[in-house]
């Protein structure tokens, strides 16, 4: 049966022993050797100790949307949906020529109130001018510095910049659009640190400290350690669960959003078992039954320690399977 399916050959293996049960022998020869009996082992039921696995979505903890801060039309985008940008780097700008003229307006009328606040001031000093006028005077130079920035701050809004270093990983915005405060531009989104946040029964938290080691586990079967950095210190009485965050430290292909398996801590449990040897890798097994042979499906769980697997379905405690030989 050399190249023959895994599956293939468990079921050939299956109806030689159905024929051995049966009585059904080959002719007689000169020179025979004794068939060798099936190995059996037993579905049992065992107690072990298993992580806490619980569905969670990985983050990060900077991931915004950039918004529209001033009204105006889009003049140019500079970027698009997945570059990386750096912090303040210029995502996009909108037109500037009226802020331009304010903001010329507002220098023009600080100047001017400096000079006058500077005359009165010398003025005043020589007793010339009265303290109200001078006063006056003071308080159109503060006010002239507060339109200044007033303009300086509109002509800053007109340019749109990345709140934080990450990728792109939404945009809204096209050229020439009329964007309104408050209107969504974009979405940027940090690469790093990738974080995990589980809520786990407060039975199993209990063993589980700041530093602690787990694993996420992606719907694509990567495997990725973490390490507890956040624990609340008190249990949500509504679910009975302590909020635990852990920090994925090989992040390497895993994006934030994803759907992850977390592997945390350990609880026992009691779970149905067999020997790894005795599931074949598609997920059949050969059930043996009053001296014949069934191919059965069956759904895996965790691996256990002593190299046996979980049963999730397909097979009860009490039962025997053929456990192939390697």
């Amino acid at each position: 049966m050399v190249g023959m399916p895994r599956r293939n050959a468990w079921v050939v293996a299956g109806l030689v022993l159905v024929a051995a049960a049966c009585g059904s022998r080959p002719e007689p020869r000169e020179t025979t050797t004794a068939a060798a009996a099936p190995v059996l082992v037993a579905v049992e039921t065992v107690t072990v100790a298993l992580p806490v696995e619980l569905e969670a979505q990985l983050y990060v903890e900077h991931d915004a949307i950039v918004y529209a801060r001033s009204d105006g039309i889009v003049e140019s985008v500079r970027v698009d949906i997945g570059e990386r940008v750096k912090a303040g780097q210029v995502l996009a700008t909108l037109e500037d020529v009226d802020q331009r003229i304010a903001l010329a307006e507002a220098e023009v009328a600080n100047a001017s109130a400096r000079s006058v606040v500077a005359r009165a001031r010398e003025l005043g000093g020589r007793g010339v001018m009265t303290v109200a006028d001078s006063e006056q005077a003071e308080f159109a130079y503060a006010q002239a510095g507060i339109a200044l920035r007033r303009a300086q701050r509109a002509m800053e809004l007109t340019r749109v910049v990345a709140p934080f270093a990450g990728l792109v990983t939404a945009r809204a915005i096209r050229p020439g659009r009329l964007m309104a405060q408050g209107d969504t531009l974009f979405r940027v989104t940090a690469t790093a640190p990738l974080l995990v946040s589980v809520r786990v029964p407060e039975a199993s938290a209990a063993a589980i400290a700041l530093g602690s080691t787990g694993e996420v586990v992606t719907r694509a079967g990567r495997h990725a350690p973490a390490t507890v950095t956040q624990i609340s210190p008190a249990v949500d009485p509504g679910s009975g669960t302590r909020e635990c965050i852990l920090h994925v430290t090989e992040p390497e292909g895993l994006r934030p959003g994803a759907g992850v398996t977390v592997r945390l801590g350990a609880e026992g449990r009691r779970v149905v078992a067999v020997p790894a040897s005795a599931v074949s890798e598609d997920g059949y097994a050969l059930v043996w039954d009053g001296g014949r042979t069934t191919l059965r499906a069956v759904s895996i769980g965790t691996a256990l320690p002593d190299g046996r697997v979980e049963v999730l379905s397909g097979l009860t405690p009490g039962e025997q399977v053929v456990r192939a030989t390697r």
